[in-house]
């Protein structure tokens, strides 16, 4: 399908070289990577390919402009972020086609990213002046005790391409509200978003060497000497645990304060007192936002017997009745996964759950002949040795499995080894203390399929990750704690 001219004028406006310093540049060796459009599979536009130079570079002018940002003061910061917001907030067409265009989540999708994405710098706006410490008396008497926080300092921010704006903004809104300057690597699949924004806060006041931006595919060569620097000072990634894993290995080198918002296997229990509507709505937001390309995605349905058959009729039909098409088409509420290589992946693993007795209920089959489309999906009786019970799925498929008893319900829930979110629903107060209380996750939805927000500690544990992002605890990350201890 050809671009629209809306379409084309949107991308001539948007940056394609690498930020460093101030400055838009080339990559030093003059390399670009093409950026592509997963509904078509042709090129949207290219960008500049970073090498380990530019790295370095980018790096460089991070720890240049780091003593005058730490020193700015807190409500000027502040100030700053609020302008972003109102910035991201009145171009928020813009961001979403944008968004739409180099991810291809339906526009509708890619609006409620923004205004999400976008409420990220209202928040750290607030939280920049509420920096605080404390003072007390030792026990002894003899000494006053003082602490303050002060910025971390130069950070290496590793965003996904699965949600392009918001997981930038989760990431710089704390940092700048706390005084800490970066380098920002987007994902190689969905740099637009970031090229944009980073534009954007310029326009807002951040001063040059604050804010780095470096789009590569050469992202182990490039990314490796920055973090084993001994000026950095912090390392937060988002994405797979196998790529976690890699990085806190290397921050190791320096003792990075680090932060890993890794991959999950959520499940979604279903009891048997659930309002069913209730849950089913639930579902369609746990497993179908963003084509069920997110880390919070219901990626297991555990439902009681006594209620399957009716979940799984309700929530199929509903799956079934979906669109799918190019997500900037009027209608569109399932857009393209990312890439070849993801529809490839997320068939293999509707494959093996069939062979090894799963039903398809609707869906099973990708679509249409260009991009990379695959059909919304309900499985049942999905045996727990399918794959898709242990992996990730990251795709539009929605497997359902049936429990009797509320300790075998949450057993089978942990049985896992990612711990990012879970879903609950149930009408029962007492059950819902008791399983929130047992579920080994980060955090717990409860008769609701949507938890991220902007003002919640967003995290993990067990193989998902440490740190928090957003609430007052996101902050925290970027600060580290000073005592002084004075005599009186």
């Amino acid at each position: 399908m050809a671009l629209t001219d809306t379409e084309k004028s949107l991308l001539a406006r948007v940056p394609t070289g690498l930020f460093i310093g101030g400055k838009w540049r080339d990559s030093s060796d003059g390399r670009t990577l093409n950026v592509e459009d997963p509904s078509t599979g042709e090129t949207l536009v290219s960008v500049a390919d970073a090498t380990v130079a530019d790295g370095a570079a980018a790096l460089d002018a991070a720890v240049a402009a780091r003593a005058d940002w730490a020193a700015t003061a807190p409500r000027e910061r502040g100030e700053i972020l609020r302008r972003a917001f109102v910035a991201i907030t009145a171009r928020a067409e813009e961001f979403a086609l944008l968004m739409t265009l180099e991810m291809g989540k339906p526009l509708a999708e890619a609006r409620g990213e923004v205004t999400y994405g976008a409420e990220f710098f209202r928040w750290f706006s607030e939280e920049a002046v509420r920096i605080s410490g404390r003072w007390s008396t030792a026990p002894n008497g003899a000494t006053r005790l003082v602490t303050m926080k002060q910025p971390v300092g130069p950070t290496l921010m590793i965003t996904p391409w699965n949600f392009p704006l918001a997981m930038g903004t989760r990431k710089i809104g704390p940092a700048l509200a706390a005084g800490c300057t970066m380098v920002v690597k987007p994902a190689k699949q969905t740099p637009l978003s970031m090229l944009a924004l980073v534009d954007l806060l310029t326009d807002c006041g951040v001063p040059a060497g604050v804010v780095n931006v470096i789009t590569t595919t050469r992202t182990g060569d490039v990314i490796e000497p920055i973090i084993r620097d001994p000026r950095l000072r912090k390392l937060t990634f988002t994405g797979s645990t196998q790529v976690g894993r890699t990085l806190v290995e290397q921050s190791a080198e320096q003792l990075l304060r680090v932060s890993m918002e890794l991959g999950g296997n959520a499940p979604f229990l279903v009891f048997e007192d659930a309002d069913v509507n209730a849950a089913v709505d639930g579902a369609m937001l746990a497993k179908m936002r963003n084509i069920g390309e997110a880390c919070t995605a219901a990626n297991r349905f555990l439902v009681h017997e006594s209620v399957a058959e009716e979940f799984s009729s309700k929530f199929a039909a509903k799956l079934a009745s979906m669109s799918v098409g190019r997500g900037t088409e009027d209608g569109v509420t399932v857009g393209p996964l990312i890439d070849a290589a993801a529809q490839a992946s997320v068939a293999a693993l509707v494959d093996d759950a069939t062979a090894k007795g799963a039903t398809v209920v609707c869906g099973g089959t990708t679509v249409g002949d260009n991009g990379y489309f695959f059909a919304p999906t309900l499985l049942t009786g999905v045996p727990a040795d399918a794959l898709l019970m242990r992996e990730e799925i990251f795709g539009p498929v929605a497997p359902i499995a049936t429990f009797t008893t509320e300790a075998e319900a949450i057993a089978r829930a942990n049985d896992t080894e990612y711990g990012l979110v879970a879903y609950v629903f149930t009408r029962d107060l007492s059950r819902t203390l008791r399983v929130s209380e047992a579920l080994e996750f980060g955090m717990v939805g409860i008769n609701q399929g949507i938890v991220s927000n902007p003002a919640a500690p967003f995290g993990g544990v067990k193989h998902s990750g440490f740190g928090r992002e957003g609430g007052f605890e996101g902050i925290e990350e970027y600060l580290e704690v000073k005592y002084l201890g004075i005599a009186p």
